[in-house]
């Protein structure tokens, strides 16, 4: 029974990251963890005590390969889809450097520029994150980040491009499922189902809630990257690779355009394949990372 401990929470990652799909803090003495050698996009932040402080994302700076040139410079901007409001509003002041910030967002042309005001819709996984949203006192992306400014660009497929190229690939919300359930049981969870449910009701119960669930899910995204690793699978994938594919070829135009500081905002699970098509096909290697706190662990 053990086995099935994975599965369930893995898929309710999966549901998080595909949240936006919907139709600097330096690093302290405290204990990192996903801190190793390959560069991270994605961190927890624990405490001296093993308690988690903070949940993070990266800013990870790449420049030309060899020789003194220092531009052009591409940012890949980790995001996570609901966070801390101040989260948000630490991003907006950083997307004010940039000549161009290339945005993640599956939308027709009419809905490419959400608007705070927006309504979240009907769509199922909108639902889900609103009510996630509001479980854990969070924040939605879309409602956070001024996509309204000037050097917001769109780089992401229309719905109709990306059901096309899932047909194209013979994808579907199954096979994506059954890649993750494949990745959830090659990974055996270490606690019991019955450890892991105790932790949940506790956590329901809780006088502050809120933060309780927040570090229970924390716990989930810190392997997020590995996670969606594995749902991208060998021969790619339109969620990841495919859609990963339109944000470069849209770089290409802003470089061709004479940009000299860029910004790749997209969720955390793409960032490992654009940096690896950075470096391929640009010839542009990270060079620094800063760290934001998206989630607040702390009581």
């Amino acid at each position: 029974m053990r086995l099935l401990a994975r599965p369930v929470s893995a898929a309710l990652l999966i549901l998080l990251l595909l949240a936006g799909l919907s139709v600097a803090v330096e690093p302290s003495p405290a204990k990192l963890e996903g801190d190793k050698a390959k560069c991270q996009f994605l961190r927890l932040k624990r405490d001296q005590a093993d308690r988690p402080v903070s949940l993070d994302t990266a800013i990870v700076r790449c420049a030309p390969v060899g020789g003194d040139r220092r531009t052009p410079t591409v940012d890949l901007v980790a995001a996570v889809h609901i966070a801390d409001p101040e989260y948000y509003r630490q991003l907006n002041r950083e997307f004010s450097g940039y000549d161009a910030v290339l945005y993640e967002l599956v939308a027709t042309d009419e809905s490419k520029t959400p608007r705070p005001e927006s309504s979240i819709g009907n769509h199922p996984i909108s639902l889900l994150q609103s009510g996630m949203k509001n479980l854990l006192e969070l924040e939605f992306q879309l409602k956070g980040i001024d996509y309204t400014r000037k050097n917001m660009v769109h780089a992401d497929m229309s719905p109709e491009q990306f059901a096309r190229s899932m047909r194209q690939r013979g994808e579907s919300m199954m096979t994506m499922f059954v890649r993750m359930l494949g990745y959830a049981l090659s990974k055996p969870n270490q606690s019991s189902v019955g450890s892991g449910n105790a932790q949940l009701l506790a956590a329901l119960f809780d006088k502050n809630r809120a933060l309780a669930l927040k570090r229970i899910l924390a716990e989930q995204f810190s392997d997020s990257e590995d996670a969606l690793a594995a749902l991208d699978g060998p021969a790619g994938s339109t969620l990841i690779s495919g859609r990963n594919q339109v944000a470069l070829d849209v770089l290409k135009k802003e470089l061709d355009a004479g940009k000299k500081k860029i910004a790749i905002f997209y969720g955390a699970g793409h960032m490992p394949d654009l940096l690896r098509r950075l470096r391929d096909d640009f010839a542009l290697a990270p060079v620094s990372t800063r760290w934001l706190v998206a989630w607040d662990l702390e009581p």
